[in-house]
């Protein structure tokens, strides 16, 4: 069956991860993705390490499945006006050049529409095409510094910490991958006009925080707690005879299942504890005194029995180990392409099936029949 975005053609300027990640799961959906890179390298992750034994850089690898490579050199003219004839044939382009560099090439928006109105451009930056941000790089680990990710991540007592991935290019590739989809739901119910749409990494972390951001706005900044929720409890690491677990208890009834399963009927009614409100207040008492009970047994003993109880419950998995779960589960998490094991697309569709047709690709590897394509009246 062909996928949900079958007939789509998306021109992928973008590079790196917030833009290839939207493009990619776009490819993922059934789309067309030309992803056009510098003849001199392309992709800057196509270096960086670890890598395969053929040299494919996992990073790359990891999010540039499904799409067709060429290279352009936009500084060369008869390059430049493929990618231009490119830009008047797409459905979709994405971009995320320092904003105003794309402009200077004829590549802008505004030049390209004329010719293509139908097409949706979307635009990544780190902080905006206008006003002061405009000129300030774009890098995740500076938006999670400068967007306020940090203060709240990391021990109560230590220093700020990044996330261990790159959250903030990841909410941005997906908030410009539902832009996307939404203005090409809108250019079929608008005679095919299409629209610009533009991401930024600040406000996509600004957004992506959610109930940190408002409770900045509406009842003063968060502090950093750890593992510690600020306002759920318990629900945070807590520490067996062997090894930590995660207690994620999120409202009364799991926390008096919780008392019973460690057998601390008396915690149930104490006044300190015996509303979520109450916990949140007394958290250190708390954490406390379950700790002192689960020194008893071992985790994993204790994950079964919390879980019989309906109490969330739950190691802290390696990745390899976190694959093996999701297998356990019946989630597939992975998808094999070419002999090369991927992480498995995270939406299903029961008409209109994802599927992993390719590898991602080599530089320039399709650049021949893309150019053949592109010189030619089609």
């Amino acid at each position: 069956m062909a996928g949900a975005l079958d007939g789509i053609i998306v021109a992928d300027f973008s590079r790196v991860l917030a833009g290839p990640l939207c493009t990619m799961h776009l490819a993922d959906m059934g789309a067309t993705v030309i992803k056009v890179e510098r003849p001199d390298g392309g992709d800057d992750t196509r270096h960086w390490p670890p890598y395969l034994d053929d040299g494919t850089s996992t990073y790359y690898a990891s999010i540039n499945r499904n799409k067709q490579s060429v290279t352009l050199d936009l500084s060369n003219d008869a390059d430049l006006a493929m990618a231009k004839t490119l830009a008047q044939r797409a459905d979709v382009m994405i971009e995320n050049f320092r904003p105003g560099m794309l402009e200077s090439f004829g590549l802008g928006y505004d030049a390209v529409r004329p010719s293509n109105p139908g097409l949706i451009y979307c635009s990544i930056s780190g902080f905006g095409s206008t006003g002061d941000g405009a000129d300030m790089p774009g890098f995740d680990f500076l938006v999670q510094g400068m967007g306020g990710l940090m203060s709240i991540t990391g021990p109560a007592d230590g220093e700020p910490y990044r996330v261990g991935v790159a959250m903030v290019d990841v909410l941005a590739g997906l908030h410009a991958l539902a832009g996307v989809l939404a203005a090409l739901l809108a250019r079929d119910r608008n005679d095919g006009v299409g629209q610009k749409v533009e991401i930024s990494l600040m406000s996509s972390l600004l957004a992506g925080m959610v109930n940190a951001s408002a409770a900045s706005l509406l009842a003063g900044d968060p502090n950093r707690a750890g593992n510690r929720h600020a306002s759920v409890a318990p629900y945070e690491v807590f520490h067996a005879a062997d090894e930590p677990f995660i207690l994620a208890t999120g409202n009364d009834r799991q926390y008096r299942r919780l008392c019973e399963v460690i057998e601390a009927p008396e915690m149930a009614d104490d006044p300190r504890f015996v509303t979520n409100r109450a916990r949140v207040k007394n958290i250190v008492a708390c954490a406390k005194l379950i700790n002192e009970k689960l020194a008893a047994k071992r985790a994993r003993e204790w994950i079964a029995l919390f879980l019989d109880a309906r109490v969330p419950a739950g190691p802290i998995n390696t990745l390899s180990e976190a694959f093996a779960d999701a297998e356990r589960l019946g989630l597939e998490p992975v998808v094999e392409v070419d002999g090369m094991r991927l992480p498995r697309a995270p939406f299903t569709f029961s008409a209109t099936p994802v599927v992993v047709k390719n590898r991602p690709p080599l530089l320039g590897e399709d650049s021949v029949e893309i150019r053949r394509w592109l010189a030619s009246d089609a």
